[in-house]
């Protein structure tokens, strides 16, 4: 659940995912109105789940912004504007069955942990690079939220001190470099009065066939990365280093230059694998399902 869509989806213990469907937020009605359409949505999916003979018995939900997954809270979130919302016990009451509230990107890292590119690791830092960068520190397949639900904000940590200012009240936050927003505007910036690209995944076409600024604001961008993904290593010592996010898509284009940066960096550090996330946009959606299963063997004596 984001600021732009509502996703939903049945998924088994393993992963598999069935009856999907998705609508508008309408964040941009209010913060009142989004809740009525996420638990519309939730109810909504919840029946033709139902209709089509599934035994649904939880449910999970993983939201944008600051979540406090203890107490059930959506402590704030500015996409769509909601403070202090216990999402939790309304969806519960809502649907009436018992309910997980999640992180969206460390649903998102839950589920590569667990069934894609980290499975059979301990320790897995999950990075997906967008809009902006995230992150999530998994450990022994569960989330580590830390003690103020904010571990791992890799976007967040200072890269350049003297850099451009970040909402988030810093300066030169690695997003201001390498989110998507930020290689878009950095490379319209270069270019002048010429026409400007709307997204990083075309400065990154431009990238590959030559053009010298995109070249440019490209390798400025992993190289940024580069090291503040070296203060994560030297922090959490990850097995498994998992790019995801619609930048990931890049490829190579976006590892090599990453991974060169880690090696020209590193000193003492075990640098992890290097991998890309193996459940795409799914990914958050498994995620809030797995946290729904995990409520089950405590509740209904079911394992997962």
């Amino acid at each position: 659940m984001g600021g732009t869509l509502v996703k939903s989806a049945l998924v088994a213990p393993d992963g598999t995912v069935r009856h999907e469907s998705r609508c508008p937020t309408r964040a941009a009605d209010g913060p009142e109105a989004v809740l009525r359409t996420v638990l519309g949505h939730a109810a909504t999916a919840l029946a033709a789940a139902r209709a089509a003979g599934e035994d649904v018995r939880a449910v999970g939900v993983a939201s944008c912004g600051l979540v406090d997954e203890d107490a059930g809270t959506v402590v704030f979130s500015a996409s769509i504007q909601w403070r202090d919302l216990p999402l939790r016990r309304l969806v519960a009451e809502h649907l009436g069955l018992p309910v997980a509230l999640g992180h969206d990107v460390r649903s998102g890292g839950l589920a590569e942990a667990r069934l894609g590119a980290g499975r059979g690791h301990r320790v897995v830092l999950f990075v997906p690079v967008g809009t902006g960068v995230g992150g999530a520190l998994l450990l022994d397949g569960q989330p580590f939220p830390g003690s103020n639900w904010r571990s791992a904000e890799v976007g967040h940590v200072v890269t350049r001190p003297d850099g451009t200012a970040c909402p988030c009240g810093q300066r030169g936050c690695l997003d201001t470099i390498a989110g998507g927003v930020a290689i878009a505007r950095r490379y319209n910036e270069r270019r002048g009065t010429l026409p400007p690209v709307t997204g990083a995944q075309e400065v990154a076409r431009r990238a590959a066939a030559g053009d010298p600024a995109a070249v440019q604001v490209w390798g400025e961008a992993a190289d940024a990365m580069a090291q503040t993904l070296l203060a994560a290593i030297t922090l959490f010592d990850p097995a498994v280093l998992v790019l995801g996010g619609g930048l990931s898509q890049a490829g190579e284009q976006l590892r090599a230059p990453l991974r060169r940066g880690l090696e020209e960096r590193a000193a003492f550090q075990a640098l992890p694998d290097l991998v890309f996330a193996q459940l795409g946009e799914r990914a958050g959606r498994i995620g809030a399902g797995l946290l729904a299963w995990d409520l089950l063997p405590a509740r209904e004596g079911v394992r997962t």
